[in-house]
């Protein structure tokens, strides 16, 4: 009994020595090119692609159709997301493929004939189910950025989904948790049990045929091989006999788009960002400019004082981001050069006190549900070219619904819409304007990709998942490598918190700070919520000087890997 609770105290005075000084191990180093993600698999596909010639945006698709295969839980082509891509010498663009709304879709679509919201119908089943993006938006980058084929980039994805490849223990325990989902669907339970209702274990070798088929459409006919032909045939199929929304038509007139990100800059950096409908660069910058009226390093690193300001600046951003934003192709008259400009940032500044918060309104605002199960990863080529992406399914394996005959997963984006018309309260549900459902409207997202540039070149690439807490984290991440001077390994392990405005709830990683700050930031005002883990983030340091490229994957992300070259 004494050496157990020895080793408890041991492990105890790590996990708080690793999240509270930021140590960690040593960034991933490389001289030429560096993929980071959240699966070692994905991220050797994409380094792969580099050493054969390709460039960033070729191997940024060849992982993300990986990704699909090793990483279902958010990997996905019936999904959606963001690409940010900095080219060496072109100016920085951003490729939305954000799912939409079916055209069948209505904005009462969630409510009973009363007009009150039907609990979960928006997040589970069919109706759950937006028109994905993923393979319309790496289409898009490919035409703008890309030198290899379709052919090429999607055939490490099969050899995988193929081949299999062996489960970990992560991996599998998810399945097994998931169990009763996958009894629900059919077409679920064949890809995700080993026989009838036996589970797979650890190591077991995964095979997913379907899923191979899939990808093969694609690998012949590009985007039409998702959007037309067999698998879109298949799709609106399975919509039909379920119930659900989704036509060839939806499928055929799907588009991406290429946008201008939104920009900023912190102490001397520039901030290149994603734009609406993600809500992420708009927020990310408003806080940055809210913080860099502050000394945060003389404050301390997650010190009652500087906890207490990033929760100020979080809880302002994140009602700004609930009051205006949404597609743009619906709300044309967002504030975003306002919201992202330093005079608002000053305005805002100077109402937060140092030793009291301030309160949350739930008459005025709140914020949209967004399950924290997402995906990033960062990569960097040996001419300096860098890509970001953010891409999702929403929950953790989507709507658990598979494509009947085409083995991947189906999102349940539909849940990102304000759900019931007119209702905000404190109880986390939104009712305004900008993100109500409406028919090939996109749903606002949390999801931030993110380059900061110094001197003209990339130097940090960062993202990560965690639904509404994606934002705060990418933040703390800039801020631990400007203001703190952390290495980008020590930036992604060291302890988060995060606050959304409503609830007005702080939330803290269990060892991210001391109980002495916890006690003084309760004396403030705050009502603290201890949590496990927030996001998981997975960045690129790049030496400005050496040129030295420097890789981390977030400790949180079991299987995630930085691999360089």
């Amino acid at each position: 009994m004494r050496n157990r609770s020895v080793a408890s105290f041991f492990y105890a005075l790590v996990a708080v020595l690793m999240f509270t000084a930021g140590a960690s191990k040593a960034p991933v180093r490389a001289a030429k090119g560096m993929v980071v993600s959240s699966h070692f698999l994905a991220s050797e596909v994409g380094v792969q692609v580099l050493k054969n010639g390709g460039n960033a945006v070729d191997a940024a698709v060849a992982v993300g159709l990986a990704l699909a295969v090793v990483h279902p839980a958010a990997g996905n082509i019936g999904g959606g997301g963001f690409m940010i891509v900095f080219p060496k010498d072109g100016q920085v663009t951003t490729f939305d493929f954000r799912e939409k709304a079916p055209l069948a879709a209505t904005r009462n679509m969630y409510t009973d004939s009363a007009g009150k919201y039907i609990p979960d119908l928006n997040h589970e089943g069919y109706l759950s189910i937006g028109v994905p993006g993923t393979i319309a938006g790496f289409d898009l980058a490919l035409k703008r950025f890309g030198t290899r084929s379709w052919k090429d980039l999607t055939a490490p994805a099969i050899k995988l989904a193929e081949d299999g490849f062996p489960l970990s223990w992560d991996m599998a325990d998810d399945f097994r948790s998931l169990k009763e989902d996958w009894k629900k669907y059919p077409a679920s339970a064949r890809v995700f049990f080993k026989k009838d209702t036996l589970p797979y274990e650890p190591g077991d070798i995964w095979k997913q045929p379907d899923l191979a088929r899939a990808l093969k459409r694609i690998q012949r006919n590009g985007r039409d091989g998702f959007y037309k032909g067999e698998t879109a045939h298949m799709i609106v199929a399975d919509m039909k006999r379920n119930g659900g929304l989704i036509t060839e038509k939806d499928l055929a007139q799907y588009e991406a788009r290429e946008r201008v990100p939104v920009h900023g800059t912190y102490r001397g950096y520039d901030v290149y960002s994603m734009p609406p409908p993600s809500s992420g660069g708009t927020a990310l910058i408003e806080m940055l400019n809210i913080l860099e009226g502050f000394d945060l390093a003389s404050f301390g690193h997650n010190s009652a004082q500087y906890l207490h300001v990033l929760a100020e600046a979080m809880r302002r951003a994140y009602a700004d981001r609930a009051r205006h934003l949404g597609d743009p192709e619906f709300n044309p008259s967002m504030p975003i050069e306002k919201l992202t400009s330093k005079q608002y940032a000053d305005e805002l500044r100077r109402s937060i006190s140092l030793n009291r918060t301030s309160v949350s309104d739930p008459a005025r605002f709140n914020d949209v549900y967004e399950n924290p199960e997402t995906t990033h990863y960062s990569v960097v080529d040996a001419q300096g070219n860098a890509v970001v992406v953010t891409y999702t399914l929403e929950y953790g394996y989507g709507s658990r619904i598979v494509a009947d005959g085409l083995g991947f997963l189906y999102n349940n984006e539909m849940g990102d819409f304000n759900p019931q018309p007119g209702r905000t309260d404190s109880t986390g549900m939104i009712g305004t304007d900008p993100n109500l459902v409406a028919p090939e409207k996109r749903m606002l997202s949390s999801m931030t990709p993110t380059i900061v540039a110094k001197d003209g070149k990339p130097y940090l690439l960062i993202g990560s998942p965690g639904g509404r807490t994606i934002i705060n984290t990418v933040l703390q991440v800039i801020l631990n490598v400007i203001d703190f001077r952390m290495n980008v390994s020590e930036a992604i392990t060291a302890g988060r918190i995060h606050h959304q405005w409503l609830p007005d709830i702080l939330r803290i990683e269990r060892y991210a700070t001391t109980m002495d700050s916890r006690r003084i930031l309760e004396m403030f005002g705050h009502r603290i919520r201890i949590m496990d883990g927030q996001g998981r983030a997975m960045g690129i340091l790049i030496d400005p000087e050496t040129g030295l490229r420097m890789g981390a994957a977030d400790p949180r992300a079991a299987d995630g890997a930085a691999v360089g070259y």
